[in-house]
């Protein structure tokens, strides 16, 4: 992934939107990457934990909402105990999703999902992928 910072993207707002959201100071991160390592998902992820938050320190907005990553942690809290700074990165990622909802891009499609699908999936599951994943 090519990445291009410039002056306007990290005085864009992004990034304090994500703060504010996730009641997190994001420049408190120093990229260390224990977030990332302890991550079950990040071997599934476009972007993994730690570059995330360089991509919303740096106001990356597009990049960052345009991924997969945000839509694939699990908020399993791994990478909030291993984080030495105490950022709550889940808090983050979950802010970057929402705000991905409050403009109404939703991840999941629910009117695309075939009747053989529904039938086959857990009641809870749909429930579940339906609270995280819709606006």
């Amino acid at each position: 992934m090519t990445v291009f910072v410039s002056r306007d993207k990290i005085n864009s707002g992004f990034t304090s939107k994500v703060q504010r959201l996730a009641d997190q100071n994001l420049m408190a991160c120093y990229q260390c990457g224990k977030c990332s390592a302890g991550c079950p998902m990040a071997a599934y992820m476009d972007v993994p934990p730690n570059q995330m938050i360089r991509l919303a320190q740096l106001g990356m907005e597009d990049e960052l909402l345009d991924s997969e990553a945000i839509w694939l942690c699990v908020s399993c809290m791994t990478c909030n105990t291993r984080c030495p700074k105490g950022v709550r990165i889940a808090e983050l990622i979950e802010s970057m999703r929402q705000i991905q909802l409050r403009a109404r891009q939703d991840h999941l499609q629910a009117e695309k999902i075939s009747a053989a699908d529904l039938r086959a999936i857990p009641p809870i599951a749909l429930i579940g992928s339906m609270r995280k994943f819709t606006s």
